[in-house]
């Protein structure tokens, strides 16, 4: 447990630096517009979503572990490369190939932690590995605002180099733990995921709640900025209070999260909160006081990250307990990277609705949201009676030997 939090809460690190100054360097230093920043980005996650299945049935095929420290050496490699492009084809490849590299390590890890981690745990692991990769993102972010402090080429660079060494250190972090034995080649398996309709409009469910994601990182700035009174300094307190928010009790929130009743109940929970959160916010337009406002989103953001927590645990109990244990990888592949998804199509959805439509917005906002979380109880009963009645023992650690 503590070898798979440490190794993406080192790599995290590295995502929170690339994070903050990304958008910078690719258009001061390798000198693209915004627009095909924006362009890039978003094919790129597009790209990487659709490989995370075919990459996440190579970790069942292959071993989870050895292709997990391969993707995190991939990951690295890609990075790299962004250092030498300075065109936009180039860009686009390097980004492409970027994206599909972390789509694939998010379900090629998922698939080693059901290997390693007893099914009664693997909720709470993946609560604390979720703390720190919070932590890591803050401390990363903290680096690249160094970067932005300083503002050069040279400044840049480091944070992109820094964030390939964390990868690599990810990759050696992973090595001394156990394999988990390749699931025997079954029939056509490669698309398995994509066949068990159940499962695929619960990983859909599970993307439209993680829109609240890009909402408070993307959305929610240009609200602060363009429909508020607020200081824009409030921008960063949202932000810091959610990341310490998530650091200081994901662990506690998900305790209560042990079944797919209580995982439903979590999602149902976290579709109530995310309404508030959305009312509130809009709140905060109202009135003249800048003091006030302020209050009204740090109490807005107090109630959107506890949904979001109730969302994450509640997602990660509904994505292991429904996969089988041969394909957890290309099953996580798709789950997991719901998040992908959810960041293609943010930069259009959100703007419109929360930017352009103000108050109205943020109201049908949060009504998706509670409608998607009743959804999830009926689709998980769906996937129940899909299920098999018996299930096969899965599949132990074994000792990685030469």
């Amino acid at each position: 447990m503590r070898r798979l939090a440490a190794a993406q809460l080192t790599n995290s690190i590295g995502d929170g630096a690339f994070y903050v100054t990304s958008a910078l360097y690719f258009t001061r230093v390798v000198g693209l517009s915004a627009t095909q920043v924006g362009l890039g980005l978003t094919i790129g996650w597009a790209v990487g979503f659709v490989a995370g299945v075919p990459l996440g049935h190579l970790a069942d095929r292959r071993g989870p572990r050895a292709t997990a420290i391969l993707l995190a050496i991939a990951t690295a490699v890609t990075i790299s490369a962004f250092l030498v492009v300075r065109s936009f084809w180039p860009f686009l490849l390097a980004v492409c190939l970027y994206t599909s590299a972390q789509c694939g390590l998010t379900g090629a890890r998922q698939a080693l932690l059901a290997g390693l981690v007893p099914a009664a745990e693997r909720t709470r692991t993946r609560a604390i590995i979720q703390a720190a990769v919070n932590g890591g993102i803050a401390v990363g972010a903290g680096l690249g605002g160094l970067a932005l402090y300083f503002d050069t080429s040279a400044a840049y660079m480091v944070i992109f180099a820094v964030d390939a060494i964390s990868f690599l250190i990810c990759a050696a972090i992973l090595r001394p733990l156990p394999e988990v034995p390749p699931a025997p080649a079954a029939g056509d398996t490669k698309l398995a995921v994509l066949r068990d309709r159940p499962y695929a409009v619960l990983a859909l469910l599970n993307t439209i709640m993680l829109l609240h994601i890009p909402l408070i990182t993307l959305a929610t700035p240009l609200w602060i900025v363009q429909h508020t009174d607020a200081p824009r300094w409030m921008v960063s307190a949202v932000l810091l209070l959610n990341t310490v928010s998530v650091v200081l009790l994901q662990v506690r929130v998900a305790r209560g999260v042990t079944s797919l009743a209580t995982a439903v109940r979590s999602m149902r929970h976290a579709g109530v909160m995310l309404m508030v959160a959305c009312v509130v916010f809009a709140l905060s337009a109202l009135g003249t006081s800048a003091w006030l406002a302020a209050g009204i989103l740090l109490a807005a953001a107090l109630v959107q990250t506890y949904g979001e927590m109730m969302q994450a645990a509640g997602a990660w109990e509904i994505s292991f307990a429904l996969a089988p244990p041969d394909k957890h990888g290309q099953y996580q592949g798709l789950f997991g990277n719901g998040l992908a998804v959810a960041r293609v199509i943010a930069p259009l959805l959100l703007t419109t609705l929360v930017v352009t439509w103000g108050i109205p917005g943020w109201i049908v906002l949060g009504a998706v949201f509670l409608l998607t979380s009743l959804l999830i109880k009926p689709a998980v009963r769906w996937a129940e009676r899909t299920r098999p009645h018996t299930i096969a023992a899965e599949p132990q650690p074994v000792t990685r030997t030469a």
